[in-house]
């Protein structure tokens, strides 16, 4: 990485293309966009695309004053409200923001510095803590919660060793922390509008295959936990990451083979995953299914039994865990 000074950032020219996509986001829409305006690197463009919003959404950035792109089109979810940002923007970086997370004030400087010290990195993502609906601190950073802090450290904001397998076995980058060149998306493509939960990965993941990519392990992005959150849904969230990862095997395979990884193995592991969730709340059908599809992909005896124990009768399978609980007592 080439050392960038601070007159360098704020000389550089760099124009950032920030895109909001908000479904009725009144509520917390003013303060996530005043975040962005008291950016100590000022941003070149605030797109706000209203995903169909029914509550006051339009009202509220009609108050904001001017500086605001505002587009409005009929609901077709995050994804394609994301996308249709990215086709308004004029800047050659693409910053996501969710409507109702925040950033903090350095953030665009900082990663501003990361792109022009190192001109192969397409995209740069920041540590996030995570906060209530009234700003209260709920986990004070995301990259420590997941085991990445420290490896992230070492790398001093440089490129990500084998980021692609590393991604696509735990997603450490949060969306709103995200900045990208646009030609970088240009070359990977959209988000997925199929896919409702991990659409952000299936897209890191392409641009992580084609480019090199960079964390900075400072909280500068605050995520909002609130009851509206897409995430809520577990069944429908395991089911797209199946999907995710069964897209990613298919035109990634070779390329995490080469990292050490095999995406059979990976699909698998994701229907295991569906396959407990469905085992632990009760649809053993289902449970049962997900397990042999599991098998199939990348056999193995703990998925044998767990099918096998999907089908046992609901009482022989309480005395089998009353025997495992005395076994392990």
């Amino acid at each position: 990485m080439h050392p960038v000074n601070e007159m360098q950032v704020s000389n550089s020219g760099m124009r950032v293309s920030v895109v909001i996509p908000a479904y009725n986001s009144a509520r917390f829409l003013r303060e996530t966009i005043e975040s962005v305006r008291q950016q100590t690197t000022p941003v070149h463009e605030i797109i706000v695309v209203d995903d169909g919003s029914t509550d006051e959404t339009g009202q509220v950035i009609q108050s904001l004053g001017e500086g605001i792109v505002y587009v409005r089109q009929a609901n077709a979810g995050v994804s394609a409200a994301r996308n249709r940002g990215i086709a308004e923007a004029r800047g050659e970086i693409i910053a996501f923001l969710d409507a109702d997370d925040l950033w903090l004030p350095q953030k665009v400087e900082n990663q501003v510095r990361v792109f022009l010290g190192n001109p192969d990195v397409a995209l740069v993502a920041t540590d996030r803590a995570d906060i209530d609906e009234h700003g209260g601190l709920l986990l004070d950073s995301l990259f420590k919660y997941r085991g990445f802090y420290g490896f992230l450290y070492e790398l001093g904001n440089g490129p990500i060793p084998h980021a692609l397998s590393r991604l696509v076995q735990v997603n450490f980058i949060p969306t709103s922390s995200v900045m990208v060149r646009k030609s970088a998306l240009n070359q990977a493509g959209d988000f997925n509008t199929s896919i409702r939960y991990g659409e952000d990965l299936d897209l890191w993941a392409r641009i992580a295959s084609q480019h090199a990519i960079a964390c900075i392990p400072e909280v500068l992005t605050h995520y909002r936990r609130h009851g509206s959150n897409a995430t809520q849904a577990t069944e429908n969230l395991l089911l797209d990451l199946v999907r995710v990862m069964k897209n990613i095997r298919s035109w990634g395979a070779l390329a995490l083979s080469k990292e050490g990884l095999n995406a059979d193995k990976l699909v698998a592991q994701s229907l295991w995953d569906l396959g407990y969730w469905y085992f632990t709340s009760t649809a053993p059908r289902r449970a049962y299914n997900a397990f042999m599809e599991s098998f199939r992909e990348s056999p193995s005896l703990r998925t044998l039994i767990y099918a096998w124990l999907s089908l046992t009768p609901p009482g022989i399978l309480g005395r089998l865990r009353k025997v495992k609980q005395k076994t392990i007592g």
